[in-house]
């Protein structure tokens, strides 16, 4: 899914060029041309941090979610995933841009085709229902569609490293049920508890402790007001941060694809001048080469389309914001096709950006004024190279991923700060990313020299008016709310 904004990587990398900034929150839905017309593969958000679920410390979180701006009554299809597509989450652990662990998820459909006796006794035919229940459906017996997903773990290249399938640590089986969207209140009496029964103990090869894993529907998490940025940045920015409510997106659902992984797991040879370990992170999705549309579909509701073909990846995100408004229109598509270690070719967009010129055409009468430091290398040391004692690697190849310091402690839910750095928060972002961290108001402030000593709008606070509530989100895995029902009535 992607949010109108994927979080800004200027934000980002202006963020975490000094430790007393802050960083805030940012998203990624129908950022390119190509994605939107694929949205299953849609990435719109990518979280890393350090787990802070109490008992989990040694543990870290990755949740990149998928499949943008849900409306919760979308049915009857609702918002499945793509059983041809590879959702993937990257980790390098060698500072190099290149990813040494993957771990993959793919789909199966499963269609349990139920029918309905109509007509008169005698004359009765069995005919198939149109929706995806009929019934309670936390009961599978009233339930005729539903997704499974396998995890693979590869060790190298994701093409042609080492692949290994997790399992589920109760059952030893590959398969891991994702629940059904919240339909509504007719058709679960109690949908977090559904959800929660599908949250798994997954054993990952090579790791000695079990981790966690989710995949299934939950609550927007990113405040923004999609509409009003991308109408020329139509909001007041130099008015409160919450002023204006949770924003544009307190109403959407989005797909998670949640996994907690033991942190001796993800580490390796990366790590700062201290001696801190780094990882950094990113997902992608890729379908296959080729599509061809058959023009007669089989009657078990699969067969609409043949796919082979290589793998074309089509979706990538790392840090927020950057292919929303940081790439250039024309290379949005190619921004998505790319991997880390090749980010040179977008360096331009980086140390010379648009974004801060947008700005001070639109609000020069209010006192706007771009930052004049060129090449902006404030914004190239944290956008593509993390920030040095916090989360830089010795040696790191520049290029646009989260990075974590798993060294630093987790801060608790309630005393996190959503402006993770810049709000003296080491654990926040640009240190990973939380769900609670709010990458848009740090994206417009860096972008405008919050991190340049002598710019012009330095200590100027702009905002996009909106900030999300801390209450809506859980303090536990898969971190993310509930998401909201289809209908509200039982």
């Amino acid at each position: 899914m992607n949010t109108l904004l994927k979080r800004s990587g200027l934000a980002v990398a202006i963020a975490g060029l000094c430790l007393t900034t802050g960083l805030a929150q940012a998203s990624s839905h129908r950022e390119a041309p190509f994605i939107t017309e694929i949205p299953k593969v849609d990435g719109t958000d990518f979280y890393m941090f350090r787990s802070y679920e109490v008992g989990r410390e040694n543990f870290v979180t990755l949740v990149a979610n998928y499949l943008p701006l849900q409306d919760a009554y979308g049915g009857p299809n609702y918002f499945d995933l793509d059983e041809d597509a590879a959702y993937e989450i990257h980790i390098d652990n060698s500072g190099n841009a290149q990813e040494d662990l993957t771990f993959r998820f793919r789909f199966t459909d499963t269609l349990n085709d139920i029918q309905l006796a109509v007509g008169p006794d005698g004359q009765q035919e069995m005919v198939s229902v149109p929706l995806k229940n009929i019934g309670d459906a936390s009961n599978s017996d009233n339930v005729q569609f539903s997704q499974a997903y396998t995890v693979e773990i590869i060790r190298g290249d994701r093409r042609t490293g080492t692949v290994q399938t997790a399992t589920n640590a109760s059952t030893g089986t590959e398969s891991f049920a994702k629940p059904l969207d919240n339909i509504g209140g007719k058709s679960f009496a109690d949908y977090e508890s559904y959800a929660n029964e599908h949250i798994f103990d997954i054993a990952i090869p090579g790791c000695s402790t079990n981790g966690q894993v989710f995949v299934g529907q939950r609550k927007e998490a990113f405040a923004v007001n999609l509409g009003e940025i991308f109408d020329l940045v139509n909001t007041n920015p130099l008015g409160t941060r919450d002023g204006e409510g949770p924003g544009d997106l307190a109403d959407k659902n989005v797909t998670s694809f949640a996994l907690e992984v033991p942190t001796e797991c993800v580490t390796g040879t990366a790590a700062t001048a201290s001696g801190d370990p780094v990882i950094g992170g990113w997902t992608t999705a890729s379908v296959r080469q080729a599509r061809v549309l058959n023009p007669a579909p089989t009657t078990n509701g699969k067969g609409a389309t043949v796919e082979g073909g290589a793998w074309t990846q089509v979706s990538r995100l790392g840090m927020p914001l950057v292919n929303e408004v940081v790439i250039g229109l024309k290379d949005k598509d190619l921004f998505n096709a790319s991997e880390p270690k090749d980010d040179g070719q977008f360096a331009t967009y980086v140390t010379h950006p648009t974004l801060p010129e947008l700005l001070e055409i639109l609000f020069s009468s209010a006192g706007a004024s771009a930052p004049d430091n060129f090449p902006r290398t404030d914004l190239v040391t944290a956008f593509l190279t993390g920030v040095p004692d916090l989360n830089q690697p010795e040696g790191v190849t520049a290029s646009e991923i989260l990075r974590l310091n798993p060294a630093i402690p987790a801060t608790a839910a309630a005393s996190q700060n959503d402006l993770g750095v810049l709000g003296a928060d080491n654990a926040g972002f640009p240190n990973g990313r939380r769900p609670v961290d709010d990458t848009v108001d740090i994206a417009l402030r860096v972008v405008m020299g919050a991190l340049t000593s002598d710019a012009p709008n330095k200590d100027t606070p702009f905002t996009d008016g909106v900030q999300l509530d801390p209450a809506e989100l859980r303090e536990s895995f898969p971190y993310l709310a509930t998401p909201i029902a289809g209908s509200p009535n039982s």
